[in-house]
Formats: structure tokens, C-alpha cells, sequence
């Protein structure tokens, strides 16, 4: 079953983070980011708090389960949902222990990807009518 928008949205106004908190879409299911990093998911109408020391000190007693099949066991605080205090300071704490994202690499522009290519193909037709020139020099010489 995949989480409703309903419920994204209830956890992102609880959270009381503003814009430091954010979410995507993923798989039909919700990945929420703190300052970029990767602090929680929601699947199945749940919220799964990343497994941190942080996690375990704050909500020590949270049951635990997979988000989705496969994966390894996440705790879930559900029962923090109703409590904005305590969901931003357990988010806030994990993400304080999570390392900081990697940096994306930026992507070459098609333009000049493309005149790179071009370049080899002048290069080519410029040798052909040099050769061809050649050609044609030499050939009257032959002919006397």
C-alpha cells in the first residue's frame, strides 16, 4: 500500500522545519531529507526513522520493521507523529549523525559534447578536399 500525500504532508507540517525539511517521491513511497540528508522514510502510511545512536538514545523503545521488503529493520515512530516537538528534535538529531551528501557530478553541456564531435568530421572533410587538390595538381603534370 503506498503512503497518501495525505500523511506526507501532516509529518512535513508536525516536523515544524520549514524549508530545512523536505521529501521526494520514491518507488510510491516518500524518502524525507533534512538539510539534504536522508533522515527518514515513509512507507505504508508509517514513518521509519534511520537506525542512528541518535535513534536508539531518543526513542529506545520504538518498534522496529522493515520500510519494504528486503530491507533491514528501521524504527518506526509512529507515536512521535502528534508530538511536533519531539519529531523535530529526533529528525534533527539524526540527521546531525548522518555524513554530509556526496556532491553531484554536474553533467557536460550538449553543446559543447556535440561540437567535439563535429570537430573529427571537419577534420575529415577538410583532408578529403586537401587530398582531392592533390590529386588534381598532380594529374595536369602527367598529362604533358
Amino acid at each position: 500500500m503506498a503512503t497518501d500525500r495525505i500523511f506526507v504532508d501532516y509529518v512535513m507540517e508536525q516536523a515544524g522545519l520549514g524549508s530545512r525539511l523536505t521529501m521526494r517521491r520514491m518507488f510510491g513511497e516518500y524518502a524525507f531529507y533534512v538539510d539534504e540528508k536522508v533522515v527518514a522514510f515513509g512507507c505504508d502510511n508509517s514513518l521509519f526513522l534511520k537506525p542512528t545512536a541518535a535513534a536508539t538514545r531518543l526513542v529506545p523503545h520504538a518498534p522496529m520493521r522493515p520500510p519494504y521488503p528486503e530491507a533491514k529493520d528501521y524504527p518506526v515512530i509512529d507515536e512521535l507523529l502528534d508530538d511536533g516537538d519531539a519529531l523535530r528534535i529526533v529528525l534533527l538529531a539524526t540527521a546531525d549523525e548522518l555524513p554530509a551528501p556526496k556532491a553531484k557530478k554536474k553533467a557536460a553541456p550538449a553543446k559543447k559534447v556535440a561540437a567535439k564531435k563535429a570537430a573529427p568530421a571537419k577534420k575529415a572533410a577538410a583532408k578529403k578536399v586537401a587530398a582531392k587538390k592533390a590529386v588534381a595538381k598532380k594529374a595536369p603534370a602527367k598529362n604533358r
